[in-house]
């Protein structure tokens, strides 16, 4: 298992490298920050412009392979570089991780779970109501783009807002300025946090459910009448029993390359996600950055975005191996 899985890490450590120096190019090569120093009043000399720019590694006069070589020997040494202001780009990556983790472990793992459960659900109960309602509500749910998604909770919870008469939802920000010292103190902070963290994360887990049941409903079907069902119902199994004990597992084993492939599109609706509800994470930053034309920055997030589709890559390949042991002996 170790060995098969340092095999599989390899493969992905290539690829995060190809991606990350991949994206740095195309910033770098696409985006114009001087025009953040050019179109400031009054406008600096352009010898300090050039200068400023230099310094930041962020001059698009300077050769991209020489810009690219300082930045990637940066990356070795743990520093993204700084930000067109002269921040540095790490504390600012690290603040906002934490707050986009917020969102995309909880959304993401609410996502998979009852994606997968209803999935299995609606082909168990398949051409009856419980399978017709599931598959209305997963083709609503896909052909609705994920930030109208947003705002049409948005609009839902603030009707309820306002029929209760109670503040059960907010969406606006991660918290209100001072929570922690109301009547409740450090429960009533805990307590606004989590009004805020419903919305956004119900958006995110509600894209990865639609996309999850679909495709699990696809492989439930193809194991409800499998010979090893029918072993388990002959030797004393009940149906339902049967199909979760045996079928569920087997079902599952092509979901783990899709949870790789969806990996992608989760960081996608995060990043609008994070936009609509005035989230501070690395989806708004990477919005605001590719407007200012700020490389260092986006050349960042899009090596965070390489690195979680590898951490997802390696989730992926764990579960091959804890639910079908033979894919770790072909993989030899």
């Amino acid at each position: 298992m170790a060995s098969f899985l340092l095999r599989r890490l390899v493969n992905h450590a290539v690829l995060v490298v190809v991606a990350a120096s991949l994206a740095y190019l195309l910033a770098a090569a696409a985006l114009k920050p001087r025009a953040n120093f050019e179109d400031r009043t009054p406008r600096p000399p352009a010898a300090v412009v050039e200068a400023e720019l230099t310094r930041l590694n962020l001059n698009d006069r300077t050769p991209l392979a020489d810009r690219y070589r300082v930045w990637a020997t940066g990356v070795l040494h743990g520093d993204f570089g700084r930000t067109w202001q002269g921040s540095p780009v790490n504390d600012e990556l690290w603040r906002r991780l934490q707050v986009s983790l917020r969102l995309l472990v909880l959304g993401a793992v609410a996502g998979f779970a009852l994606g997968v459960l209803l999935g299995a659900w609606a082909a168990m109960k398949r051409h009856r109501m419980p399978d017709r309602l599931i598959t209305l509500g997963s083709y609503l749910l896909l052909a609705v783009p994920v930030f109208v998604l947003a705002m049409l909770l948005q609009t839902a919870a603030k009707q309820v807002n306002d029929v209760t008469g109670l503040q059960v939802f907010e969406w606006v920000g991660e918290s209100s300025p001072g929570a922690a010292d109301g009547t409740f103190g450090a429960l009533g902070g805990l307590g606004d946090r989590v009004r805020h963290l419903l919305l956004p994360t119900a958006t995110i887990a509600l894209a990865q459910l639609a996309l999850y049941s679909r495709y699990q409903r696809s492989m439930m079907l193809d194991v409800l009448d499998a010979d090893f069902v029918r072993t388990a119902r002959a030797k004393g199994l009940r149906r339902r029993d049967a199909l979760l004990r045996h079928g569920l597992r087997t079902a599952l084993i092509p979901m783990c390359t899709y949870f790789a492939y969806t990996s992608g599109l989760l960081l996608l609706g995060a990043m609008f996600t994070e936009k609509v509800f005035g989230w501070h994470g690395l989806g708004e930053w990477l919005i605001d950055s590719i407007t200012r034309g700020d490389a260092n920055v986006v050349a960042a997030v899009d090596c965070f975005a390489a690195v979680a589709v590898l951490l997802a890559g390696l989730v992926s390949d764990v579960l091959y191996g804890v639910l079908d042991p033979r894919v770790r002996v072909g993989a030899r």
